[in-house]
């Protein structure tokens, strides 16, 4: 009797896992909550040891990250990202499968996102931060995410370009306030905070439009006067009479006791899922209540 076992017959034993070879390229697109984001991992598999690293586009900016904690069992894989966003490191997570050239992994943006993604091997890298590969050179430099935006050549802007200094101050115009205040939080169980802006010559005699604008994940409620500055830019566009004076309320998001960012701002994000509490239940009648503003579903917006 012929005793030899052949690959082909230990392929169809039950039980077996052999082990996956991650080595290559793996290329993946797919829907996040920040849009559509393209990468392309690239691993080196030697001797048990596996390296890696990412390029990544998303929103037109391209970035570079080297892998940590990669690991193959098997067919199991498993890497760490690391994400800079505005001074905050947002730890994303891998897991998954090596099977038939793809990389079957679960995406974790810390407790905030999850996506299943698929990554196809492929002969090269469908981004890359050289400019290679199809990318416009000064939009692949890396600016890292919240960096400026630059357009390529098939790029249309979808927005016209702003006028030169409409976001600076102007001398001998009418400026409007902005004031810190604080109100009682019903959801919250405390004081929290929020800053307002007056129009110029803001009289409790007249009823004005108000506007809540909010700020993203890694900000508070001065963020917006940190760096978009809108008291100045309603302040310009009410001198050229492109606006209505409004009031601009402009609170933080981050729904709970202690509502600062943190060392990581991901892990407060179940607390902007909270905040319409905090809005429809505090702080609208509270604006109400002190500023003179009108109340209809015409005259109240959202947005940031």
């Amino acid at each position: 009797m012929n005793s030899t076992i052949t690959l082909a017959t230990l392929a169809f034993l039950p039980g077996m896992v052999f082990a996956g070879d991650a080595s290559g390229i793996w290329n993946a697109e797919f829907d996040t909550q920040i849009g559509r984001q393209k990468y392309s991992y690239t691993l080196k598999q030697d001797d048990g040891k596996v390296t890696g690293k990412a390029s990544a586009e998303a929103r037109g900016q391209i970035r570079e990250v080297e892998l940590k904690d990669v690991k193959v069992d098997g067919d199991k894989i498993s890497f760490v990202e690391i994400l800079n966003m505005g001074g905050n490191e947002i730890t994303i997570t891998y897991t998954g499968t090596i099977a038939g050239g793809e990389l079957k992994l679960t995406r974790s943006v810390g407790d905030f996102a999850k996506e299943d993604i698929v990554a196809k091997k492929g002969e090269k890298a469908m981004v890359k931060a050289d400019g290679k590969a199809g990318e416009n050179p000064e939009r692949a430099r890396g600016r890292g995410f919240g960096g400026p935006i630059v357009l390529g050549e098939d790029d249309k802007p979808a927005f016209p370009v702003p006028p030169d200094a409409f976001d600076k101050v102007r001398e001998g115009i009418p400026h409007g306030k902005v004031e810190m205040v604080e109100y009682d939080s019903k959801s919250v169980g405390t004081k929290r905070k929020a800053n307002v802006y007056t129009p110029p010559g803001y009289s409790a005699d007249k009823k004005y439009p108000v506007l809540y604008l909010l700020h993203g994940i890694g900000g508070d409620e001065n963020e917006w006067a940190r760096g978009g500055h809108p008291e100045i830019i309603l302040d310009n566009l009410l001198t050229d009479k492109k606006a209505e004076p409004m009031i601009i309320v402009m609170p933080n998001g981050r729904a709970q006791k202690d509502d600062r960012p943190g060392p990581d701002a991901m892990k407060t994000a179940p607390a902007f899922g909270e905040f319409d509490k905090d809005l429809l239940g505090s702080l609208i009648p509270f604006i109400e209540s002190k500023y003179s503003v009108k109340t209809d579903r015409e005259n109240r917006a959202l947005a940031g």
